[in-house]
Parts: structure tokens; C-alpha cells; sequence
């Protein structure tokens, strides 16, 4: 389990830094072409509009299930007075640190579960992972074949790119996540100190592996997107800067 927590912890770390990085790219591409920050900000809101939109009903779609009053729900980007921008927001109203948790881990779940669907049917990613692990030459060039053979690839493409850059939670979506990890924290260790903790590592370990594998599973698709994506868009924002001469620093 400690390897499994290891590895998701390294492809989470990856996946947020080449998320922020193929971004900000994809900023500096629309700047370079547009020449003006507000119709760079609109197509960069266009071109996450269907991750944004998921984002803000899933919060909206756990806020309702769990019985806390809601208010506007917006997919209109706004900025932010510390420089950043905000691609979407829901107003709900007061509720325990618990709700709050849940609430703000809607779009990372709802999101999780979409990225999930995509890579396993639409993109079989297991499929292509498993050709290029084999070292086959027939089964590595098959993955490339995949991707050009089947005429909606590129529309799921966009869609895993799309949600899996706006399924992470905000700072603000993350104000409950302290005192319900401290709690939790509280927990397993009054647990282990009765000498609960043989049991539940027995009984858990086993649920917590394929968890765990699951959710690496997840943001590693997450990061091989990005990935893909990033080595591209940095190549056309160099080639862009360097024909009209201008830079984005």
C-alpha cells in the first residue's frame, strides 16, 4: 500500500504541475493571436467550457443531496482580486466542515468518474498501455492505429483533457478538507492505540489497494493528456512569438 500511495502522490504532483504549465501555454498561444487579454481569457473559458460546466454542477448536483441550500450557479469566467481567474462558481449556503468536504470534492468525484469511463471504453487506455508495455512491434504501432482509425476519438480526447484540467478543487472548494482530515487522522489513531489497527489494516488494506489504483489510474490518464498536449503547444507558442515577434514573459 505504501507504494501505491507513493505512486499516486508522484503522478498527482506531475499531473498539477504539467496542468499548470500546459495553461499557462495555452494562455500565452491565445494572447500571441489575439493580442488582447479579454478575448485571450474568453477562448481560453471556450476551450475549458465543458470541464467548467461539470465542475460547477457537480458541486450544485452534491449540494442538493445533501440538503444545502444553493444559489447562483455561474460557467462566466470573472477575475479574481489576487490575479487569478475563476472559470465558474455555485453560492450555497452555510453547512458543517462534512458537507463542506464533500462539496468541494464533487468535481475531483463526478470528474474522477467520467476520466475513468473515457480512458476505459471510448480510449481503451488499458488496451494501448498493455500493447506498449508488451514490447510487441505489432501491438506497439496498434495504439497509433487506434488513434486515427476511430472517427470520435479526438472528440473524447478534448473531453478527457477538458474535465480531468478542471476536476481539481479550488482553494476555496478545499476549506472543509482540514478538519475532516484531521478527523479522520483522529480516528486511526485512537483506533491503532486500543489495538484496532491489525484489524483495520487487514480489513481495509485490501479495499484501500484497489482504491488507490483506481485513482492513480485516473490521473495518470489525466497526465499522459497533458503531456501530450504540452510538448505541441509549447512548440506553436515559440513558433508564434517568433513570426510576429512578440513574447508572453
Amino acid at each position: 500500500m505504501i507504494e501505491g500511495i507513493l505512486s499516486l502522490l508522484i503522478i498527482l504532483g506531475a499531473f498539477i504541475l504539467l496542468q499548470r504549465r500546459l495553461h499557462w501555454e495555452i494562455q500565452a498561444v491565445f494572447l500571441l493571436l489575439t493580442r488582447r487579454q479579454d478575448l485571450a481569457i474568453v477562448l481560453f473559458s471556450l476551450l475549458f467550457l465543458p470541464g467548467v460546466f461539470i465542475h460547477e454542477v457537480s458541486h450544485y448536483l452534491m449540494a442538493r443531496l445533501l440538503g444545502v441550500r444553493t444559489g447562483r450557479l455561474s460557467i462566466v469566467p470573472r477575475p479574481m482580486e489576487d490575479g487569478r481567474l475563476q472559470l465558474g462558481y455555485l453560492e450555497t449556503g452555510r453547512a458543517d466542515f462534512v458537507r463542506d468536504a464533500l462539496i468541494g470534492a464533487a468535481p475531483l468525484l463526478f470528474g474522477g468518474v467520467i476520466i475513468g469511463f473515457i480512458a476505459l471504453f471510448p480510449l481503451r487506455v488499458p488496451d494501448i498501455w498493455n500493447g506498449f508495455a508488451s514490447g510487441s512491434p505489432e501491438a506497439v504501432m496498434q495504439g497509433p492505429a487506434f488513434f486515427f482509425s476511430k472517427a470520435d476519438f479526438w472528440l473524447w480526447f478534448y473531453l478527457a483533457f477538458a474535465i480531468s484540467s478542471t476536476m481539481i478543487p479550488s482553494r476555496s472548494d478545499r476549506r472543509g478538507w482540514l478538519p475532516v482530515s484531521l478527523l479522520i487522522a483522529t480516528i486511526l489513531v485512537v483506533g491503532i492505540s486500543i489495538g484496532a489497527g491489525s484489524w483495520l489494516f487487514q480489513h481495509a488494506s485490501s479495499t484501500m489497494g484497489r482504491l488507490l489504483v483506481g485513482i492513480t489510474f485516473i490521473f495518470g490518464t489525466g497526465l499522459a493528456v497533458h503531456l501530450i498536449l504540452l510538448i505541441p503547444m509549447i512548440f506553436l507558442r515559440s513558433l508564434i512569438s517568433r513570426v510576429t515577434g512578440y513574447k508572453v514573459g
